[in-house]
């Protein structure tokens, strides 16, 4: 009786969180992205290979929670709050459950490509730099026992004093944003 009512309850209630639990983790994505733009050179590198004012979107099918991101001329991030155009990429989640799995870090985002749980929408090569992007800030910011579930290499080369120093960065523009919008 006991499992039984926790796999009802973990059924209907755990999906009513997954909403609000992958709304939250798209704001740090996105601002996460952004101080990295601004922090790390591997990411300043990749990103030298989209052009200039390019927009690219991660958003949940159909009209889930998601953010825009354009490449500004110096090569960093910047977040779009209100567009409203086509953008040049678009990665979208297949559903709010696919997401909460890449989210939890209970699978990478090429994982997830892999299963078919994503789609890109534009460019390939661009999808395929965006997610090198999006491991390499997994790897600067998370533990690396978790960054080691959310990416597909860990980098060998990020040695602790520079994972550190640049996660501390990163984080206090991260916090800085939340402030500055609030």
């Amino acid at each position: 009786m006991i499992t039984t009512t926790a796999q009802h309850m973990a059924q209907t209630h755990l999906p009513k969180l997954h909403r609000p639990y992958v709304a939250l983790m798209m704001q740090i994505i996105s601002r996460g992205l952004v101080s990295a733009s601004q922090v790390d050179e591997e990411i300043q590198r990749e990103l030298s290979g989209f052009p200039k004012g390019f927009i690219l979107q991660m958003t949940v099918f159909p009209s889930g929670p998601g953010f825009t991101l354009q490449v500004q001329p110096d090569g960093s991030l910047k977040s779009l709050n209100d567009f409203q155009g086509k953008p040049n990429l678009v990665i979208k989640f297949k559903h709010m459950a696919h997401a909460f799995l890449v989210f939890s870090f209970q699978e990478g985002t090429a994982r997830a490509f892999a299963n078919d749980r994503m789609v890109a929408d534009g460019d390939l090569a661009f999808a395929i730099r965006l997610v090198r992007i999006l491991d390499k800030m997994e790897a600067l910011i998370l533990p690396r026992l978790v960054a080691g579930l959310a990416v597909k290499r860990y980098p060998a080369s990020l040695g602790l004093s520079e994972k550190i120093n640049k996660a501390a960065r990163i984080y206090g523009k991260v916090a800085q944003s939340f402030v500055q919008r609030s």
